[in-house]
């Protein structure tokens, strides 16, 4: 509580709550107010005290100091009447806070800052915490990280507008024979076949909240479309490595033509069977053929060295240049199993001759308001066509973890 000297004969005294910033501000405002009020009581006195003396003659010399009076008078009753509020009066949606208010004050001026705004901030003092700045909503979404695998940099892909894909394919050779002079020469013909690679579909939806789409201003439907892109990168990813072929495309690791090697353990990784696996592949393909397998599978091999106790793996040395087994490059696939016993958890060729991707139709998306409209709900449907398969399995090879 303030004072009584502060306060004139007939003006109340506010009695501050020292647990409120607002409250004080007010006590403070209320007090200043009083004083005024008071000095210029005396003032009004001292004015008619002179023109008493000074009769009638002079009396307009001091019209000036009393309009100047009343002014500042009328100026003091409109700040009571804004004290006087109501307390539950709303501010109005552009206007800011006292705290928010205040805090811009002290971000302009610092500790220079009204001892009025640095009340409505501070929550400790400045050597032990400083002041408190305003809680701000973030337009940056925190997101867990999405691994994809990498498949597609090392696959062919091509894009099509049929529901399938029909490469025609030579099965067999001709059959020459070696004749004596005389001899009459042997006719023989090529096989040949078709193998077909099915666009396969992935779809979903998702329901959102009219009331969330409109107040984010766009955010929410964007970050939907990014969540969409991402699951169905996985899933595609995934079923790239070992798809079923049914509902999904055909995997690397399910398709049978793939020939394996065995690891020549029944549950770890060698150096001779890494070995093995890279010379049974024919040398076209060995040439441009790169090694794919999860973090946990490389982090095993990265200890294997060769008989002379040189690593199998070997750094990168330069920018864009991968790290290398046996001197082919490395690629790190997430959706690649791990080692145990009758895995398999590395592959090993030339990717780009063995598997192809179709893509009939790139991720679409469909924003439906009004299926759901009467329960305030939009609709936001995904779909995603694509088909793969392996096209030359004598180009890939995979690692069998086996003893034999």
């Amino acid at each position: 509580m303030f004072h009584d000297t502060y306060a004139p004969a007939g003006v109340p005294v506010y009695k501050a709550d020292p647990e409120d910033p607002a409250s004080v501000v007010t006590a403070a405002l209320d007090a200043f107010k009083g004083e005024v009020v008071t000095r210029l009581d005396k003032i009004d006195a001292r004015l008619d005290k002179v023109e008493a003396a000074q009769g009638g003659g002079d009396a307009p010399k001091a019209e000036a100091p009393k309009a100047e009076t009343k002014a500042f008078g009328d100026r003091l009753d409109k700040i009571e009447a804004k004290l006087n509020r109501p307390a539950g009066v709303e501010r109005k949606a552009d206007e800011p806070s006292i705290e928010r208010k205040a805090f811009g004050t002290y971000l302009r001026l610092g500790t220079a800052a009204p001892v009025e705004e640095l009340k409505a901030l501070t929550v400790s003092s400045d050597p032990q915490g400083g002041y408190l700045a305003p809680a701000e909503m973030s337009a940056e979404f925190i997101r867990d990280l999405v691994e994809f695998s990498p498949i597609r940099t090392l696959a062919s892909v091509r894009a099509t507008a049929s529901p399938s894909v029909q490469y025609p394919k030579r099965t067999g050779v001709t059959s020459a024979k070696w004749k004596g002079e005389t001899q009459a020469s042997e006719g023989s013909e090529p096989s040949f076949g078709q193998l077909e690679i099915v666009v396969k579909e992935v779809n979903t939806f998702v329901d959102v909240s009219n009331q969330l789409l409109a107040d984010s201003a766009g955010a929410a439907e964007a970050e939907v479309r990014l969540a969409l892109a991402e699951d169905f990168g996985q899933k595609e990813g995934l079923a790239f490595v070992s798809g079923d072929g049914v509902l999904q495309p055909m995997g690397l690791l399910s398709d049978a033509g793939i020939g394996s090697t065995v690891s020549g353990s029944a549950a770890a990784l060698t150096s001779d069977g890494l070995i093995s696996l890279m010379y049974a592949l024919p040398a076209a393909y060995r040439g441009r053929g790169s090694w794919l397998m999860n973090g946990s599978t490389l982090a095993t091999l990265r200890k294997l060295k060769d008989g002379q106790g040189n690593y199998l793996w070997q750094p990168s040395y330069a920018a864009d240049v991968p790290e290398t087994i046996l001197g082919r490059p490395v690629v790190e696939a997430v959706d690649m199993p791990d080692v145990a016993a009758n895995a398999f958890p590395i592959l090993f060729g030339d990717f780009a001759t063995a598997y192809r991707i179709v893509d009939r139709l790139a991720l679409s998306i469909l924003v439906n308001p009004y299926s759901r409209a009467t329960e305030g709900v939009t609709r936001i449907h995904a779909t995603r066509r694509v088909g793969a398969g392996v096209v030359q399995p004598k180009a890939l090879r995979k690692l069998k973890i086996a003893a034999n």
